[in-house]
């Protein structure tokens, strides 16, 4: 078996946003972290639970295994007890994530998806984001709207926590007195200074950074051969 790729790397750095979950919800948002998702369940997070999206509740091969009748689903969002990883074409130091508008809200440049359901994920349950290219571009000084809310807005809500933030340069927290985003690891051949120079704010980097922790032959086997055999992982994130 050959070693593991960088996207499998980013398959495994989602995955451990799902350890020690216990019985939560799972709403992975992109091919990248549903990959993660799936494994997390196959393997170290076994209570995990995954949705089709709709009302059903599914196992890693999709196939029904429950019913999440809506009015539960809605409990289940505003109770904490759900894990979201989104996608941000903005984030900034604090986490705060924009997928709304590039420039003035008023008169953007640009339209994006808008701000959908992203204030009520990070209010209300955790909230991890997946960044499949990492550039000054997507990390920010500031986001030109927020839509899911960072710790700087986010005044004691009961449920608001950011656990990570992959990019397919490491995984980052909020590990600092201020809560402001830290490099927490580095994907084998990513330097710390290729971070820094690719980020548009002030990150804080630890003296020493771990590397990103390797796949095991079994997750490695898992990935390749069950939740992704048609190797769909290396389109969003090149070897």
């Amino acid at each position: 078996m050959t070693g593991p790729t960088r996207a499998e790397y980013c398959v495994i750095a989602c995955a451990e946003a799902w350890r020690g979950a216990g019985e939560v919800l799972a709403s992975p948002m992109g091919l990248i972290p549903s990959l993660g998702a799936r494994l997390a369940r196959l393997t170290f997070a076994p209570d995990l639970l995954l949705t089709d999206g709709e009302a059903l509740l599914v196992r890693p091969d999709g196939t029904p295994e429950g019913w999440l009748p809506y009015r539960e689903h809605l409990a289940w969002v505003t109770g904490g007890r759900r894990h979201v990883m989104m996608g941000a074409s903005q984030i900034d130091r604090f986490g705060n994530q924009n997928i709304s508008c590039i420039g003035d809200w008023e008169r953007p440049r640009r339209q994006l998806l808008g701000v959908r359901g992203a204030p009520v994920n990070t209010l209300n349950n955790p909230t991890s984001y997946w960044i499949p290219k990492h550039s000054r571009r997507v990390f920010v000084e500031r986001v030109d709207m927020v839509c899911g809310v960072g710790y700087d807005h986010a005044a004691g809500a009961r449920y608001h926590r950011i656990p990570r933030v992959v990019s397919d340069l490491g995984v980052f927290d909020f590990a600092t007195p201020d809560h402001s985003m830290r490099l927490a690891s580095l994907h084998p051949g990513v330097t710390a200074e290729q971070v820094r120079e690719a980020t548009g704010f002030e990150l804080t980097v630890p003296d020493e950074v771990p590397a990103t922790r390797e796949p095991t032959g079994e997750e490695l086997r898992l990935i390749r051969e069950v939740v992704d055999p048609a190797g769909a992982r290396a389109r969003e994130v090149a070897p």
